[in-house]
């Protein structure tokens, strides 16, 4: 288990929900990886991610799926690539990426809380 966080440090990070609305490899990447475009609604609109989670995804059937992710960690460059976001999931027996979503269509830009 990690260190014991207090309330206020969980506060910091924003967390929100959005729709993927493009999905494409990514063969620059070091790991293999899927750049995606998520759009977070008003006023946050659409951000950028590398995510590697080809194990389980392909780019055509993540359009339109609702992930959760972190949009204010600073921007990182993958292989010449701005990475916006950091979106989320959980590893699966092997490992593997496996996204967070939410249970029903939520709007996006919600706020995790």
């Amino acid at each position: 288990m990690a260190e014991t966080v207090s309330y206020a440090d969980f506060e910091r990070l924003d967390i929100r929900v959005g729709t993927i609305i493009e999905a494409e490899a990514f063969p620059e990447a070091k790991k293999p990886a899927i750049k995606l475009a998520v759009d977070f609604g008003a006023p946050l609109g659409v951000k950028r991610s590398s995510a590697q989670i080809t194990v389980h995804y392909s780019p055509d059937r993540l359009i339109g799926r609702q992930v959760l992710a972190v949009v204010n960690f600073p921007p990182r460059r993958i292989a010449g690539f701005e990475s916006e976001i950091l979106v989320l999931g959980l590893p699966d027996e092997n490992g593997a990426v496996v996204l967070l979503k939410p249970d029903l269509r939520v709007p996006d830009g919600g706020k995790l809380f």
